[in-house]
């Protein structure tokens, strides 16, 4: 599905992504720019778009004039250098072109109903091979994928319970003492534990995103 990098109005400027409303009836306005008052105006017209391509839910960000939306979630970005346990490092095996179906189902299986993960389609498999995707396994046990580019942790998909410290340490141990970061949503509160007792702050705030209402529509 098309998104818009750029999506003009008279009354301003945004970027509309639609990419995921087939997977998760989700469409995502970020306003760029918007003449003073017209913020309403401008963002009805983003929303008509969104909501002929089918979209089910509507989140908007980067105006203070949303702040009287529900706030939905906040994408983070958390840094640190992983608190090594060298009893919790598994066997990483790289995505190959042959195996890079496979990762990518796994991807989209346990990150679909994820807030903030982008579903990877059919096209973006060639760029997995070589770019830091990996399974993680133990006694020739599967415990789940990660993706590691350069040092950026970009994927952690655990198919066992306790799996997300091993694939974190794991990958970490493939670049011994490097400060790493990461992003991911505040609502995936599990997940920041994790993190947070593997030695990750969070850093900043990349974005906040607010749902529009159906009644607004």
């Amino acid at each position: 599905m098309r998104d818009f990098p750029f999506f003009t109005t008279e009354y301003g400027v945004s970027s509309i992504s639609l990419r995921e409303i087939p997977y998760k009836g989700q469409a995502f306005i970020w306003v760029r720019t918007v003449q003073e008052g017209m913020l309403s105006a401008h963002l009805q017209e983003c929303i008509s778009l969104c909501r002929m391509a089918g979209a089910e839910q509507i989140l908007a960000g980067n105006h203070p004039d949303l702040e009287r939306f529900p706030v939905y979630t906040k994408l983070l970005e958390m840094r640190g250098t992983v608190n090594r346990n060298p009893e919790r490092v598994a066997f990483v095996r790289p995505a190959t072109e042959k195996t890079a179906g496979e990762w990518r189902g796994l991807y989209n299986q346990k990150l679909r109903k994820v807030d903030c993960a982008a579903t990877l389609e059919f096209r973006e498999e060639a760029k997995l091979p070589n770019s830091g995707a990996c399974f993680v396994e133990r006694d020739q046990k599967l415990l789940g994928i990660g993706w590691l580019e350069e040092d950026t942790i970009r994927a952690v998909a655990s198919l066992v319970p306790g799996g997300g410290e091993w694939i974190v340490q794991s990958m970490a141990a493939q670049v011994p003492d490097r400060s790493l970061k990461l992003e991911v949503a505040s609502t995936n509160e599990k997940a920041i534990r994790l993190y947070q007792s593997l030695g990750f702050r969070t850093a900043r705030c990349l974005a906040e995103w607010r749902e529009i209402p159906q009644a607004s529509w």
